[in-house]
């Protein structure tokens, strides 16, 4: 009598092991990615129509690959990696510091290390290994003094600074993005995440009209006297920060900032003051959006793309290829799917059983909703050209399994998830 009923819960265990494992498989966190590879797949085919020089079939296979990879690392807890977040944090501080002697540089920018056979791009490694470094630190305290931002500010500064001197101005903002959702998401107050993030907007101050910061930084002290129980502490704190941050401005300008990206950061205002030269991408990749209309001119059929107008179209400016053949309903059904993806990552990351897990999935959310809408914006002409790639659809193989194994990490977190829920 035992062993029978023994039979019956192993037989009723391994039915819902066999449930959780197609839900995990069939997913929408699993799903819409893969379906996005599959039409970016399309997208660069038609950018480059030479079968055999195409990027397409790197893209498409890499993506698999990525999807396979996800679908192991979701059966992994991730309570078993925590002892090897700490090494893995410093390999891809290693790595960073390695472009500086033996990195590959492309169109300025000293970004890829190369292992022989293939090259791997440091920087998108080290947006995972610091959200995973963070979610390690933030897990067991509430934001609620400066002391407590000492030590997530020490992990994100000298990575954001070895790739923000690469230079990578793009991934550099995606770290201190995603650093500052972790931040709310550990209870920080929200004005604190307004003190430091107006630090860009005492930036472009100083820049366009340096006078008007005798009125600005003192109500950043206000707002910092007003949300602070410490008020004269934090309120001297905020000052001295935003006065730093005027100061070292100009310097971070002239010399941390290459001639083509100061160029990028003033034309996306005015790009027709120079067609042919930093204004180009902005200017051919509306034209290629706007020439899709309402249907598109269908897939492989778009003329500005086909022609290659817009230079290294399949990376950053995906976007506008999708625009040109699919038109307006076929960008919609895009957001759409990425709409679903962010949703489930941070529902999950609100159900996720520890602390943990949640700053991990909120972490991964953040980074993609922002690498989305910044790279939207650049393809309309909202934002200036930053080389944030659009996730799952921009050519990029080290960013594609980067966000696959980001997709294992939330996969993980939805299996413990569930099998709690079936005890």
């Amino acid at each position: 009598m035992g062993n029978r009923i023994s039979l019956i819960r192993k037989k009723r265990f391994s039915q819902k092991k066999d449930k959780i494992n197609r839900r995990i498989v069939f997913s929408p966190l699993l799903v819409i990615p893969l379906a996005l590879v599959f039409i970016s797949s399309i997208l660069i085919k038609s950018v480059q129509r030479e079968f055999l020089q195409s990027d397409f079939l790197n893209h498409l296979s890499t993506g698999l690959l990525g999807y396979f990879l996800a679908i192991f690392i979701s059966y992994i807890p991730i309570e078993r990696i925590r002892k090897y977040l700490i090494p893995f944090y410093f390999c891809s501080l290693i790595s960073l510091l390695l472009i500086y002697f033996f990195g590959i540089s492309i169109y300025g920018a000293q970004r890829w290390l190369s292992l022989g056979i293939f090259s791997f791009q440091p920087s998108e490694v080290a947006k995972l290994s610091t959200i995973l470094i963070l979610a390690l630190a933030l897990e067991k305290k509430s934001i609620s003094t400066i002391k407590d931002l000492i030590l997530p500010f020490l992990i994100v500064i000298v990575p954001w600074l070895l790739i923000f001197f690469q230079p990578d101005l793009g991934t550099s903002l995606v770290l201190i993005v995603l650093t500052f959702v972790m931040l709310y998401w550990s209870q920080m107050p929200i004005e604190w995440i307004l003190i430091l993030g107006f630090c860009i907007f005492t930036s472009i101050l100083y820049m366009v009209s340096p006078k008007l910061l005798i009125f600005w930084i003192p109500f950043m002290g206000y707002l910092a006297y007003r949300s602070s129980k410490k008020k004269i502490i934090f309120s001297i704190f905020t000052l001295a920060l935003h006065s730093l941050v005027m100061k070292l401005t100009p310097i971070m300008w002239e010399f941390g900032l290459k001639d083509y990206q100061k160029d990028r950061l003033i034309l996306f205002l005015d790009p027709s003051r120079d067609p042919l030269g930093g204004g180009y991408h902005l200017l051919q990749s509306k034209i290629a959006i706007g020439s899709g209309g309402l249907f598109g001119t269908g897939l492989l059929n778009g003329k500005l793309t086909s022609l290659q107008f817009i230079p290294e179209q399949h990376t950053d400016f995906i976007f506008s290829a999708l625009g040109e053949e699919s038109g307006f309903l076929g960008c919609i059904m895009v957001l759409f799917l990425f709409f679903i993806l962010i949703s489930q990552l941070v529902k999950l990351s609100k159900n996720a059983r520890t602390n943990f897990e949640s700053l991990i999935v909120i972490g991964i959310a953040s980074t993609f909703l922002f690498q989305i809408i910044i790279n939207l914006f650049m393809t309309i002409g909202l934002g200036p050209v930053t080389g944030i790639p659009l996730p799952f659809m921009s050519y990029g193989r080290t960013s594609l399994l980067v966000n696959f194994i980001c997709i294992g990490l939330a996969l993980s977190t939805l299996n413990r998830t569930r099998s709690l829920s079936n005890k």
